[in-house]
C-alpha cells in the first residue's frame, strides 16, 4: 500500500507542471541504438570468466549491435497496430551514431581518438546481414525515427585518460572491443565513462562541443536529415552546450524529470535541475520528459512490466499529459540471449494492445513530432 501511494506521488510529481494537452498522445523512446556495449556473448563471457561480475548489470548481460531477426522481430510487433489516424506505434530510435576504433586508438598509445560509423561496425558485426536496411525499412515504415544520443556513448577524455593510467579493467576491457564498464565493477573516484558530456573542466567541454557538431553532421550524412532532439548520454549535460546543440539543428531535448548538470563540488558529480515537458530555455528549446517505463530488461522477473506502464500512462493522461515512454535498446535484443528479446517482446505486445484497447483515441507520435507540436502551440 505505502509503496503504491509513493509510486502514485512521483508520477504525479512529474506531470503535475507543464504543457498540456487532450490527446492522448503516446511516445516511445528507445536510446542507445548504434552502440556496441558488449561486442558478443564470447566477450561478455570471456569477461565474467575473468573474474569481472559483469553479467550482473543487465546492459553488459544482454545489450550489443541489433541484428536483423531483432529488428523484424520488433518491427512485425510495431506493425500489428494503428492508431485512429492510421499511425503505427513508431520508436524513437536515439543513436549513438559511431564507435571508438579501437585499432587506431591502441596505436596512438591512448593519445589520439578516434571513431568509426556506426554503420560500419554494423557490417562488421554482421556480414552476412543487411542491417542499416532494416533500419531504412524501419524508416520507410515509420515507426523506427532515428533522433540524437551522441557521437559515442562514451567520456572520451575521460576513458583515454583511465587508459593511459594503466587501469587493469578498462585496459582488459579494451582489449576486447569494448568500454562500458559497470561502475560497481571499478574505482568510485572514475566517474561513469558511460556519461559523454559529464566533465566541467574547459578543455573538456570544447571537446564537447567539437564531438557534438561532428556527431550532428555524421547523424545528417547516413539519415539524410537533421536530428531535432537531443537525449544526453545519462542525462547528464551541461547548459553550456546548449546553444552549440541549438546551431546545430537541435531545438529539443528529451530527460527525465531532473537534468544532471556536471558539477565538481558536488559528491555525486552532479546537480540536478528540475524540468518539465515543455519547458524553454533561453534558446526557446523545450524539453519533453519521460513520465512513463517500460524496460523488463532491467526489473525482477516479479516485476508487473505492462501493469505498471499502464499505470504510469494512466497518469499522464490523467493530468492531461502525453505518455513518454522509457525503453531502451537492450530489451529487445537477442544476439546474445534470445531469450532476453522473445520475452520482452511479448510483454510490449501486450502493453500495446492493453493501449488500444483502454485508449482508443491514443495517437502515437515520435519525439520529434511531439516537440513540434509543443513549439506550435497546438
Amino acid at each position: 500500500m505505502l509503496n503504491n501511494l509513493k509510486n502514485t506521488v512521483s508520477r504525479s510529481l512529474t506531470n503535475i507542471k507543464g504543457w498540456k494537452s487532450g490527446r492522448k498522445i503516446v511516445v516511445i523512446d528507445s536510446d542507445d541504438w548504434g552502440s556496441i556495449r558488449i561486442p558478443n556473448k564470447e566477450v561478455r563471457d570471456a569477461f565474467q570468466d575473468a573474474g569481472y561480475n559483469i553479467i550482473s548489470n543487465p546492459y553488459c548481460k544482454y545489450d550489443t549491435l541489433a541484428n536483423t531477426e531483432d529488428l523484424d522481430k520488433l518491427f512485425s510487433i510495431l506493425l500489428k497496430y494503428k492508431d485512429k489516424n492510421g499511425n503505427h506505434p513508431v520508436f524513437t530510435a536515439n543513436t549513438v551514431v559511431a564507435n571508438p576504433d579501437f585499432a587506431a586508438i591502441r596505436e596512438s598509445g591512448f593519445t589520439k581518438y578516434s571513431y568509426k560509423p556506426f554503420t560500419t561496425a554494423l557490417k562488421e558485426y554482421y556480414p552476412q546481414e543487411d542491417v542499416f536496411g532494416k533500419w531504412q525499412e524501419g524508416m520507410d515504415n515509420k515507426i523506427f525515427r532515428p533522433q540524437y544520443h551522441g557521437r559515442e556513448h562514451l567520456n572520451v577524455p575521460l576513458w583515454l585518460e583511465t587508459l593511459r593510467s594503466n587501469n587493469k579493467i578498462f585496459v582488459d576491457a579494451f582489449n576486447m572491443g569494448f568500454w562500458g564498464v559497470p561502475k560497481n565493477l571499478h574505482s568510485k573516484d572514475i566517474y561513469n565513462i558511460q556519461a559523454a558530456y559529464s566533465s566541467v573542466d574547459t578543455e573538456n567541454v570544447a571537446f564537447y562541443k567539437r564531438s557534438i557538431q561532428e556527431g550532428l553532421d555524421l547523424f545528417e550524412a547516413i539519415f539524410h536529415f537533421r536530428s531535432k532532439t537531443f537525449i544526453a548520454n545519462n542525462y547528464t549535460w551541461s547548459p553550456e552546450l546548449n546553444e552549440t546543440l541549438n546551431n546545430s539543428g537541435v531545438t529539443a531535448f528529451q530527460s527525465m524529470r531532473y537534468q544532471k548538470i556536471p558539477d565538481n563540488t558536488s559528491k555525486a558529480g552532479v546537480k540536478l535541475s528540475s524540468v518539465h515537458t515543455g519547458k524553454r530555455n533561453a534558446l526557446g528549446q523545450v524539453y519533453l520528459v519521460r513520465n512513463c517505463a517500460f524496460e523488463p530488461s532491467q526489473m525482477s522477473k516479479s516485476f508487473d512490466n505492462v501493469g505498471n506502464c499502464i499505470k504510469d500512462i494512466e497518469n499522464a493522461f490523467f493530468f492531461k499529459k502525453p505518455a513518454i515512454i522509457a525503453s531502451h535498446r537492450l530489451n529487445y535484443i537477442g544476439a546474445i540471449d534470445p531469450g532476453n528479446r522473445d520475452r520482452n517482446l511479448k510483454y510490449l505486445n501486450d502493453l500495446l494492445d492493453q493501449i488500444m484497447n483502454k485508449w482508443p483515441d491514443a495517437e502515437f507520435m515520435s519525439s520529434d513530432q511531439l516537440a513540434l507540436l509543443i513549439q506550435d502551440g497546438k
